[in-house]
């Protein structure tokens, strides 16, 4: 049952915030392209000429986008840069450029060069910036490439194709976590966990904002928790929390959390196991988000699931 929270304990969660920005390119990449086409003499033999930098990749080098299960908690992505060419290339700064993101996104580790032999291809991860709501246009993604060699350094700019779709499902879920953001806060606020056998309790706290009406359908289960007394076959934890729009205290809700499966490498190679999909109805119309518990709570759930189905025992 629904119960007040106390006014030290309920950690609202903030709301999602858009914010523009953009980056450079440093000062040395921008003397390389007016540079561009000098000849650099050797002592030993004619110097060979240097090619103007181009706008786009080299010959036969492909980029596209892609989300691993391990990037959606932090909200990042990967740049799969492959090399089709006959020779390795160097890789310096990443920047990926999308309406429906309100910044660029760019590399997680700054200051980095990676070096792709040719045939091969290599993951390079990004820090997605918050999403744009509405999105800007219509337009398509691109990457831009810092390509780095012995002499000079250039930008290469190409489109960012995203076979998957993810960049759109997650755009359309955070774009609806604003909006119910707007009625109400959503987070994960406490863990208690339980002796095996018994159910642990996780708490969802809801503060009513007063700015709008929102109607908390329910939580669903992930590949590794599940809501005691729940048939595995609905895999949802009903709540039916009507939210109207004005003030109220905020909501504490104990969710009966219990392991979905107990073998070890569930949680050994746990990607997505504690961030679970809200179902909600807003202005007459179902939609769901994901909410993520955090990494401190993460791993008290994942060492509270190892004790409960006693793992090396």
């Amino acid at each position: 049952m629904p119960r007040p929270a106390d006014s030290a304990g309920a950690q609202p969660a903030p709301v999602l915030r858009t914010v523009r920005g953009t980056r450079s390119i440093r000062a040395a990449v921008a003397g390389a392209v007016v540079a561009a086409g000098l000849v650099f003499s050797g002592c030993a033999g004619p110097p060979a000429p240097v090619p103007d930098p181009a706008p786009t990749l080299p010959a036969g080098v492909t980029v596209e986008l892609a989300q691993l299960r391990a990037d959606v908690g932090p909200r990042q992505a990967q740049v799969r840069v492959t090399n089709g060419s006959d020779t390795a290339i160097a890789v310096g700064e990443v920047r990926v450029e999308d309406p429906r993101l309100a910044g660029p996104a760019t590399r997680v580790v700054a200051d980095r060069t990676s070096t792709i032999p040719a045939g091969g291809s290599v993951d390079i991860r990004v820090q997605l910036p918050p999403v744009a709501c509405p999105a800007a246009d219509e337009g398509e993604g691109t990457v831009a490439l810092e390509i780095v060699s012995d002499s000079r350094t250039a930008e290469a700019t190409a489109s960012a194709p995203d076979a998957l779709g993810f960049l759109e499902r997650l755009h359309a879920r955070e774009c609806l976590m604003e909006r119910v953001m707007d009625a109400a806060t959503l987070s994960f606020t406490g863990f208690e966990p339980s002796p095996p056998g018994q159910p642990a309790a996780l708490a969802l706290t809801v503060t009513p904002t007063g700015r709008g009406a929102v109607t908390v359908v329910g939580v669903e289960g992930t590949n590794l928790l599940s809501f005691a007394g729940v048939p595995p076959e609905e895999d949802l934890y009903s709540l039916d929390l009507d939210i109207a729009a004005a003030k109220a205290d905020p909501i504490v809700l104990e969710l009966p959390l219990a392991p979905f499966r107990c073998d070890p490498h569930a949680v050994l190679e746990d990607k997505r196991g504690t961030i679970f999909d809200v179902r909600v109805r807003l202005d007459g119309e179902p939609g769901e988000f994901e909410l993520f518990v955090g990494e401190e709570m993460r791993a008290r759930i994942l060492t509270w699931v190892g004790d409960w189905c006693r793992f090396g025992s």
